[in-house]
């Protein structure tokens, strides 16, 4: 079976390394599929889960607050500032954070304050929607 290297890297660490047949992830013009022997390609991606599809069938899923995609026919490294794997996600800190950027959007007094905060929201209701998604697998 044809597979392909699969690097996801966060600001801290290495998320995930290893050989996919697939891996699908969000473009900033829509989703992204990538199989082995794709042509290479460079492009920012936005929130949300990557779904990587393993060489035995199982599936992984990380979600990453946006960030950078490579792709060469051998090997596909997803660069983010933030990135989780869907088993560390955490529901409550989730709803958390999504509640205080939404309490930060209300309390914005400028453009910029208003874009950062709506930023936050973004990336918040991204990541709700990745742990949604991890749940509904396992």
């Amino acid at each position: 079976m044809v597979t392909i290297h699969v690097d996801v890297v966060s600001a801290e660490e290495s998320i995930f390394s290893g050989e996919a047949r697939f891996v699908a992830l969000p473009g900033e013009q829509g989703e992204l599929g990538i199989y082995p022997r794709h042509t290479p390609l460079i492009t920012r991606i936005k929130a949300g889960s990557v779904r990587i599809e393993m060489a035995d069938g199982s599936e992984e899923f990380v979600f990453v607050a946006g960030g950078i995609l490579e792709v060469q026919p051998n090997c596909v490294t997803v660069l983010s500032d933030t990135a989780v794997r869907g088993k560390d996600l955490d529901d409550e800190k989730a709803n958390a954070a999504r509640a205080a950027a939404e309490e930060a959007l209300k309390n914005a007094k400028g453009e910029l304050d208003i874009a950062r905060a709506q930023s936050e929201l973004a990336v918040m209701a991204a990541q709700i929607a990745a742990l949604r998604k991890y749940r509904q697998k396992r």
